[in-house]
């Protein structure tokens, strides 16, 4: 029976984690677990949800992509500067420039990054430490360094809009990116989980010569994944642009640590072959919640890193314990 027990609280770990961070919170403030609150706290997670989720693909191949909050801002910087193309958008029409500029700018990068790593045999570090200063280098060369603004009310539609309105809530209840990043990541999870496409992740994850043998082709499924990680990043970012109704140059800086904490705190080890989205999903729950509850609680946000790498460090500490023990 406590064997039992063991394994379930190590499989579970994240949500009990998550559990007891809220009753501590709770305590502490009163609003914490108020329902507006907690609304807040999905469209708060959903930016590192967005990232999170491609970058599971990744990690689980053994890699690592530091460049996902450089794509990111430049993929908001291409979203708005296509909308301002469109002086009179209607919602529908914000939504396909946000969506395309997401895909098309996060994917070129997440492939720029896959031919570097599988073509020229470049090191994931270095070849996704180039792509976060090229991409962040050219959100400046494109804007001069300065803000893209002067967006239609309606480009701020997926990022800032809101449904079910009531008297009460006259701007709305359920945040659209909430919805729109429920939706990503669903898709995302049923890829990796449900697929032969995901099942070929894993297997290269955790033993790239014998996934060789059996017939995968390596090369492909490191290629794909890392688009799907970029595709992700774009998405993420013409998130923040819609929800600040404008292009920011340096948008989602450090997006990257709180991607990976995430993903490392869902249980995707960092040496690859084992993660889920879902997980990683409750391990942006944990991330969003500590920023939350610290901030009601008025902590400094300098704390809240310290915070954070700590937990990082925690998890890395803790997956290498579990690996050591295994063998």
């Amino acid at each position: 029976m406590n064997s039992k027990i063991k394994r379930w609280v190590s499989k579970n770990v994240v949500v009990i984690v998550l559990i007891i961070l809220c009753i501590v919170f709770g305590l502490s403030n009163d609003t914490f677990l108020s329902g507006r609150n907690l609304i807040n706290l999905t469209s708060q997670m959903s930016i590192n949800a967005l990232l999170a989720a491609g970058l599971t693909f990744v990690i689980i191949l053994g890699g690592i992509d530091i460049s996902v909050g450089s794509v990111a801002a430049l993929a908001g910087i291409a979203s708005a500067m296509a909308g301002l193309l469109f002086p009179d958008m209607s919602i529908a029409t914000s939504i396909v420039i946000l969506i395309v500029s997401g895909v098309v700018v996060g994917g070129i990068s997440g492939a720029i990054n896959g031919l570097m790593i599988t073509k020229f045999r470049v090191v994931p570090m270095i070849t996704t430490l180039a792509m976060m200063s090229i991409a962040r280098g050219l959100s400046y060369i494109l804007t001069g360094g300065q803000p893209v603004y002067g967006l239609h009310n309606n480009f701020a539609w997926l990022g800032a809009g809101r449904l079910i309105k009531t008297e009460s809530m006259p701007n709305g209840i359920i945040p659209v990116i909430t919805i729109f990043t429920f939706i990503v990541v669903f898709l995302m999870h049923t890829l990796l989980s449900k697929t032969v496409f995901g099942r070929h992740v894993y297997a290269v994850g955790s033993n790239r010569q014998v996934a060789h043998l059996s017939g995968i082709h390596v090369n492909k499924v490191v290629f794909i994944s890392h688009v799907l990680c970029g595709i992700t990043a774009g998405l993420g970012g013409i998130c923040v642009a819609s929800k600040l109704q404008n292009g920011q140059p340096a948008a989602c800086e450090g997006y990257e640590m709180f991607a990976i904490a995430a993903t490392v705190l869902g249980g995707t080890s960092l040496v690859g072959g084992s993660g889920s989205v879902g997980r990683a999903i409750f391990g942006c729950a944990i991330i969003a919640v500590i920023n939350n509850g610290m901030n009601l609680m008025q902590i400094s946000s300098y704390w809240q890193k310290v915070v954070i790498v700590a937990i990082i460090l925690a998890a890395v500490i803790l997956d290498m314990s579990q690996k050591k023990n295994s063998k």
